[in-house]
């Protein structure tokens, strides 16, 4: 049997998947890894190359084993990775320094950049579609500012799936849709622009050859070989970001096609043929996996992280209820949340914002709008209450790429672990007013990986047929026309509520929940 297998390095986990040519998957090995800060520098999040590279190896030998074929069966191999984390290398090829995606610890630097000229953020976003919030500029100049001797001795830049890739065929590279979020990119050109650099005070030697997804790199070495159990000589192809991939992986690469892909972070991709600039700078462009597309992309922050919170701090009963039935315990909050009228009684959670990629930051987390009731205020109530919020934003933030290109999608694939939950298919059909599918493979990343690999080995004549042939439904949610009516209503209510409590921590009043670095 034939085989492809696809690496995803997430920002909780990695995960070594292996799938038929028919994009079945026929095993699946994850382990959680965590990225400590240095209590040194605030806002930092690290990537230890050393021990994730030993997790990998131990996901990748687990994979195969669980799937009972020879190593000698899997025909090609890719990786997906959360965006913006990167790993710099000297010139020996040896790490030096890695982050993950969303260190924040440049802020001054930030500040330092915006003081080179006036505009420079806006005029940098026009030609890269990035702006400073997540891009690496400002963490290349805290390096050089903090650690020089890093500085000085860096000879590459890498994202963590190039990353992987170097670890089994030994080539640096990039690919443009990871690529482009270091900011580094001329998104149009879809590779990358010294002259951002040169601007910046920065060194202009850093970037490795620039493939696109599918483009054969090399093979695996009889070193990685030996670790990992893969045969040596199996083809490696370059890959993308996780968020391009699973659009790649639900069939999302037609143009007006919209990807909302909800775990931890929620994004909202829709394709475009030209990377228009926003004029207000709030929305993010990026290549898409697809050579010939873009993306402008939303972000909704942390409703997989707060589903969890949830989860954990408050629903004991429901976790080992479910252990007993041996279910899901988020299936049996839903059970308990369906019960409730849309809206949640006016509960609001205030998580995160609609987004602003300018200036990008959300205010303290809560819940407002309480009632003393228990019969209106309970847990199942809450709960709702949160699913129901992250779809807010997500119509907030779709209504927001409208506005910019007169575009609202007519249908949504929805993918990620939320889209497990029926009752939060439904709220965001109901939400967003158009019709939502689930595709039946979860695992959308590692699907889009494993397709983009097959089409480099030539399994698939092309990325766009083979979706056709592979991605397949689950479910299809229809939107509940009255439920939207009254969604658009407490939008509106949750949105302008939602600034005064911005307002609260922009004084200093209250916490941020996360603020971009020099957003102001």
């Amino acid at each position: 049997m034939d085989a492809i297998l696809a690496l995803d390095a997430g920002t909780g986990s990695i995960r070594a998947v292996l799938f038929d040519t028919k994009g079945n998957q026929l095993s699946l090995s994850q382990q959680e890894w965590d990225h400590p800060a240095d209590s040194r520098f605030p806002g930092s999040m690290n990537f230890d190359v050393k021990e994730n590279w030993r997790i990998a190896v131990e996901c990748i030998k687990d994979a195969v084993q669980q799937a009972e074929i020879t190593p000698q069966c899997i025909k090609g191999i890719s990786a997906t990775s959360m965006r913006e984390g990167f790993v710099l290398y000297n010139k020996e090829g040896q790490e030096i320094w890695a982050c993950a995606n969303v260190d924040s610890r440049a802020s001054e630097e930030v500040t330092d950049l915006k003081q080179l000229r006036p505009l420079i953020e806006e005029d940098l976003y026009s030609l890269s579609g990035q702006t400073f919030a997540l891009g690496a500029l400002p963490r290349l100049l805290w390096i050089k500012k903090n650690q020089p001797e890093i500085y000085n001795e860096t000879a590459a830049i890498t994202m963590l799936n190039d990353w992987l890739l170097y670890k089994l065929c030994g080539k640096l590279q990039a690919d443009p849709s990871n690529g482009c979020t270091t900011g580094i990119f001329n998104i149009k050109e879809r590779t990358w622009d010294e002259q951002i650099t040169k601007e910046c005070g920065m060194k202009s030697s850093l970037f490795p050859p620039v493939h696109e997804a599918g483009t054969l790199l090399g093979h695996v070495t009889a070193e990685t070989a030996k670790f990992t159990g893969l045969a040596e000589g199996t083809a490696v192809f370059s890959g993308g970001g996780d968020a391009q991939l699973a659009s790649v992986g639900v069939g999302v690469v037609k143009e007006g096609q919209t990807l909302v892909s909800g775990g931890s972070f929620w994004q909202q991709e829709v394709n475009v043929t030209a990377p228009v600039p926003d004029p207000k700078q709030r929305i993010r462009i990026n290549c898409h996996a697809v050579s010939h597309l873009w993306q402008y992309e939303t972000i909704v922050f942390f409703p997989g992280l707060v589903m969890r919170w949830f989860r954990d701090a408050f629903c004991t009963e429901e976790k080992n209820r479910a252990r007993e039935l041996g279910r899901d315990p988020y299936e049996l909050l839903e059970e308990q949340a369906a019960e409730v009228p849309v809206g949640s009684y006016g509960i609001m959670p205030i998580f995160s914002d609609v987004m602003n990629f300018i200036s990008w930051r959300h205010a303290s987390p809560s819940f407002t709008n309480l009632s003393l009731d228990p019969e209106r205020c309970g847990k199942k109530e809450l709960f709702r209450a949160i699913e129901e919020n992250a779809a807010l934003v997500t119509l907030g933030n779709l209504k927001m790429i409208q506005e910019h290109t007169g575009y609202y999608p007519d249908e949504v694939i929805f993918a990620g672990g939320a889209s497990n939950g029926k009752l939060w298919c439904q709220i965001l059909s109901d939400v967003l007013g158009v019709k939502v599918k689930v595709p039946l493979v979860k695992e959308a990343a590692a699907l889009g990986t494993a397709i983009v690999a097959g089409y480099g080995a030539g399994i698939y004549s092309s990325i766009e047929k083979a979706v056709l042939e592979i991605v397949q439904w689950e479910n299809t949610y229809e939107p509940n026309k009255e439920n939207h009516s009254l969604y658009a209503k407490i939008f509106e209510n949750w949105h302008a509520v939602y600034k005064e409590h911005l307002a609260l921590s922009d004084q200093g009043l209250t916490h941020h929940m996360w603020k971009a670095p020099g957003s102001v």
